[in-house]
């Protein structure tokens, strides 16, 4: 932007040509018009002129701050000098511009800025797990939505969720990526030493698949497994609870005619390669990913089974919270809004590339452009195309941890009588995430226990109790 010219001072002679009279008014006194043509006396004219300008650099300044944020979006997407250049002379640097804007939005993160608390603490470590599932969580850092919001945030890679666990009990994540149902266990003290979780926001609804091995193309029929071994990621995910319910209603019981272990997600397609396992219910991209290797293929989606399933969880734990409600707050905002740019189908190219490298997801990008734009090969000789393969609606619904408890009462994680309403409201942030979505201009949906249907067949919250007991395939008493 070029700064306007210092206009002179004018200088005011007795002669009336200088001077213009104000129309009359009767409730102002008569007063002379300066030779500018705005309305001051002359006298104030030198005052007046250094506001205007004032205005003018401070308006100059804050288009200079939200270019240097695009530009430094840009580069931190397109870190390569030579990738750089290319792309803006493909697209034109007004357009990279107006795309970065549509995706970042800088002028109400600004004003948020102005009106937030001081950050108790700005140094924050926040683990993952190199799975699609985090995608809101990790492209949050090259994006640059957490220093936007005054943070420096270190992602860790980390290797395996009862890691992930052990640390957040250990405090040395400040926040974490979370299996959804991870928050209620160790909240529960299941698993752990009781430590109150909670759930911010929802990282990613479908995404996961089940695949098997090649060797298996011919058994398609759940009721041709006995006897297989899958893996799951954790005991305490969405992935051994779908897996157990698809299993149990084809009539195999999950806990004596099959097994099912405990594998690292990143660990999945070399045990499959290995003949250590038939198949497994397992995070993205590692599905696609033993299709790529030409070692397994995908038998289904899981969106097949419940369409829009919850699976992972942005959270921390209740003290993080209670001794930093400020700096939790910016947090909250930073992965909101990244959370909106994933759900765009347009932007799910970019940020395939912008994850793929290897301190993040380490994997190669046409896996993760299947994954993400739900075009993919299957490994049985198909291109299927599958716009919400995956979705990042952030939304925590109570409803969603209720269906989690009635499948831990189900396969005897948890015992007893299960105040199924209260726990969901502890550890699930529904008013939290609704308050934080209004506050960045996002459409917030109404409701807290809205009814799902998982296999054709309904859930309804408020019979959480009944529901856990109407199964003929479950975990004796």
């Amino acid at each position: 932007m070029s700064r306007l010219p210092a206009q002179p001072v004018s200088s005011v002679s007795s002669d009336t040509d200088a001077q213009t009279y104000a129309p009359y008014d009767a409730d102002r006194p008569l007063m002379l018009r300066c030779s500018c043509g705005q309305d001051h006396a002359p006298a104030d004219h030198a005052a007046s002129m250094a506001a205007t300008r004032s205005a003018s650099l401070a308006t100059e300044a804050e288009a200079l701050s939200r270019d240097f944020v695009e530009a430094s979006l840009i580069k931190a997407i397109f870190p390569v000098d030579s990738v750089r250049r290319r792309f803006l002379k493909a697209v034109g640097a007004n357009t990279a511009r107006a795309a970065i804007a549509s995706l970042l939005p800088v002028s109400a993160l600004q004003a948020m800025a102005q009106d937030k608390g001081a950050l108790e603490k700005k140094d924050i470590k926040i683990g993952f797990i190199p799975i699609t599932c985090a995608t809101p969580l990790i492209m949050a850092h090259p994006m640059g939505f957490y220093s936007q919001q005054g943070l420096n945030v270190e992602v860790v890679k980390t290797a395996g969720w009862a890691l992930i666990r052990d640390k957040m009990l250990n405090k040395e994540y400040d926040a974490t990526h979370f299996l959804s149902p991870m928050p209620l266990a160790m909240s529960l003290g299941l698993g752990s030493n009781p430590a109150p979780m909670q759930v911010a926001a929802i990282q990613n609804t479908n995404g996961q698949a089940i695949t098997l091995a090649l060797k298996h193309k011919d058994k398609r029929d759940p009721k041709d497994w006995k006897g297989f071994k899958f893996a799951v990621p954790f005991d305490y995910s969405m992935h051994n609870f779908l897996l157990r319910y698809y299993v149990a209603e084809h009539g195999l019981n999950p806990d004596t005619d099959i097994q099912i272990r405990v594998v690292p997600p990143p660990e999945m397609v070399a045990n499959l390669r290995a003949g250590n396992i038939d198949g497994y219910l397992g995070p993205d991209p590692f599905n696609q990913r033993a299709v790529y290797e030409e070692i397994g293929f995908i038998h289904l989606l899981t969106k097949d089974l419940w369409d829009g399933h919850p699976c992972c969880a942005f959270g921390t734990s209740a003290d993080f919270i209670q001794q930093n409600p400020n700096t939790f707050a910016a947090l909250y905002r930073a992965v909101l809004t990244s959370a909106a740019m994933a759900r765009k189908a347009e932007n799910r190219e970019l940020i395939a590339k912008t994850i793929a490298p290897a301190q993040y997801l380490n994997q190669p990008e046409i896996v993760l452009q299947q994954v993400l734009t739900g075009k993919f090969a299957d490994g049985l000789g198909k291109v299927q195309n599958v716009p919400n393969r995956a979705d990042f609606d952030p939304m925590p619904w109570q409803s969603m941890a209720v269906w989690m408890l009635t499948q831990m009462q189900r396969w005897g994680y948890l015992q007893g009588d299960v105040n199924y309403k209260q726990i969901a409201e502890k550890v699930f942030l529904l008013t939290d995430a609704k308050k934080q979505m209004a506050a960045l201009g996002q459409p917030v949906p109404e409701g807290s226990y809205p009814k799902f249907k998982i296999m054709g067949r309904e859930f309804d919250p408020a019979k959480a109790a009944d529901y856990a007991k109407s199964f003929k395939i479950r975990k004796a008493a």
